[in-house]
């Protein structure tokens, strides 16, 4: 069903050629990184991806529960939560919604594609991801800064994921949507990758493209994971230059 209110109220998305905010479309909003920020967690991240402020911590592997334990690997736990505080629609909320239950759950397969489970029979590999403030795209955000807490954490993985979503707003592809774009494009497309090989780890769709927009969405994602990817490398290593220089103080 239509909300006819909705749609006479879409703000105009593209003013001379630009998107609302002055981007490109292939342009990223600003990232930022930075590894290793929580002492009492066994790796961490904080992002700031646009508007966005993304905290995530990293604890195990450890012994699982009975009920969970795989005697053969390591099960990874996701937990995705927007603070209370971080959005107009988080005020007043106990529970998990619908949406982070779902976002937790894909998280959660993303990284047990690429963590090596196998080196951690019957144990636990718990991920918390806490959106401190939202601006649209947060699960992408999660996502890639989950990436890096868990390298910090010195957990093995088989690469160091990014996630980025791609939209069409009117006739035109773009990525890293914010929240207005988020709200009234005309679809989403969350993506995750693992770049040695650009393969797709979560690919998620809510609206209409072509086949030549879609191919048009991926490319677009791929390139923009180039700069994506150094800013999860340069944090880990600013991380691990700091740890080391302590050692050498010491």
């Amino acid at each position: 069903m239509i909300n006819l209110a909705s749609s006479l109220n879409k703000p105009e998305l593209i003013v001379n050629g630009k998107r609302i905010d002055g981007r490109d479309f292939n342009e990223l909003r600003p990232l930022k990184i930075e590894a290793g920020v929580l002492k009492n967690a066994d790796g961490s991240a904080y992002e700031e991806w646009g508007d966005n402020k993304v905290l995530v911590a990293v604890y195990g592997p450890k012994e699982a529960p009975r009920y969970l334990a795989d005697p053969n690997k390591a099960v990874i736990k996701a937990k995705y939560s927007m603070a209370s505080f971080s959005g107009l629609n988080g005020h007043g909320r106990s529970n998990p919604s619908r949406r982070e239950i779902e976002i937790s759950k894909v998280t959660s397969d993303v990284f047990s594609n690429v963590v090596d489970l196998a080196q951690f029979p019957g144990s636990e590999i718990d991920i918390d991801i806490e959106i401190l403030q939202s601006d649209g795209g947060t699960r992408a955000a999660g996502i890639t800064a989950a990436s890096v807490a868990l390298a910090n954490a010195g957990i093995p993985m088989k690469d160091l994921v990014y996630a980025v979503s791609a939209a069409r707003i009117e006739d035109k592809v773009s990525i890293d949507v914010n929240m207005i774009e988020d709200n009234y494009s005309d679809a989403d497309i969350p993506f995750a990758i693992s770049p040695r090989n650009n393969d797709v780890l979560l690919l998620q769709f809510d609206g209409g493209v072509t086949r030549e927009q879609m191919k048009e969405a991926e490319n677009m994602v791929i390139e923009a994971g180039k700069t994506i990817s150094k800013i999860q490398k340069d944090a880990l290593k600013k991380s691990y230059e700091e740890v080391s220089k302590q050692y050498e103080e010491k």
